[in-house]
């Protein structure tokens, strides 16, 4: 069983490198189930429409997670309700639209598939206590009881709390990997209890950019020059960057990890 996870699609750059190169991704490295990142995806680099999300799953996508930027466009506060492959962090208030978590299928029907959707608390919009959350889907979700493979996307801005969720999850979860800083760490390895993991998968999208920006634009508005405008996304080509995951069918951890980094700036 290979689990491919992507980091933050980010704008039209990483739209298309995303549906032009995952396809032959799923077919070269027989890939079971695909999650993506995708609160980024929309032409503005922030947020997700209705249309998006349908077209990354035509092209093999199985579950979109989020963040901070989920509710940017208003559709999706309407569709989310009814899709439950696009999951928002599980720890936003009680009684917002979607769902944080929930279980899906591989693709061939064969495996159950845990996904955990987490936002930080540190420097990020205001939410309920992550790991308390976190400690209550673990008595809902356990891994080779509810699910064969449990996969959690911590989409936080520092380290320190990816690296203590990470931790918290080793031997319960296949998978913990990081989101939101658009820029891919080299810490992928299997933890101590089995669990795979990374501090941040990075971004899918043009890396000569400012964590996706435009450059220039980017450099005029820390210089506070007037003729700056609002961030608006680098639109080069883009780099394709994720973690693939081979599993343990009996225990439902990781058996390898391996961080991948297609295309683009990034890769050369």
């Amino acid at each position: 069983m290979n689990l491919l996870i992507l980091g933050d699609v980010m704008g039209a750059s990483g739209r298309k490198v995303l549906l032009n190169r995952l396809p032959n991704l799923i077919k070269n490295n027989k890939i079971d189930f695909v999650i993506v990142n995708g609160e980024n995806a929309s032409d503005d680099g922030k947020g997700i429409t209705q249309k998006i999300t349908e077209d990354f799953f035509k092209i093999g996508v199985d579950v979109i997670t989020s963040g901070n930027h989920i509710w940017d466009k208003k559709e999706t506060t309407e569709f989310i309700e009814k899709e439950k492959r696009l999951l928002r962090p599980a720890n936003l208030a009680n009684g917002s639209p979607g769902r944080g978590y929930e279980i899906y299928f591989s693709k061939d029907k064969k495996y159950k598939v845990g996904v955990i959707n987490l936002m930080g608390n540190v420097f990020m919009r205001k939410t309920e206590d992550v790991f308390q959350t976190a400690k209550k889907i673990c008595n809902k979700i356990k891994l080779k009881k509810d699910v064969d493979f449990l996969v959690v996307d911590f989409h936080g801005e520092i380290t320190s709390e990816k690296m203590a969720t990470g931790h918290f999850f080793d031997g319960l979860a296949t998978c913990v990997v990081g989101t939101h800083t658009h820029v891919p760490t080299a810490d992928t390895r299997i933890l101590d209890g089995g669990t795979a993991y990374q501090t941040d998968i990075g971004m899918c999208g043009d890396y000569n950019s400012v964590i996706g920006m435009n450059k220039e634009n980017s450099i005029k508005k820390f210089l506070r020059e007037k003729d700056a405008t609002t961030h608006f996304p680098a639109e080069g080509e883009g780099t394709l960057s994720g973690v693939i995951v081979e599993t343990n069918l009996e225990t439902g951890l990781a058996k390898k990890v391996t961080r991948i980094i297609y295309g683009g700036s990034l890769a050369k």
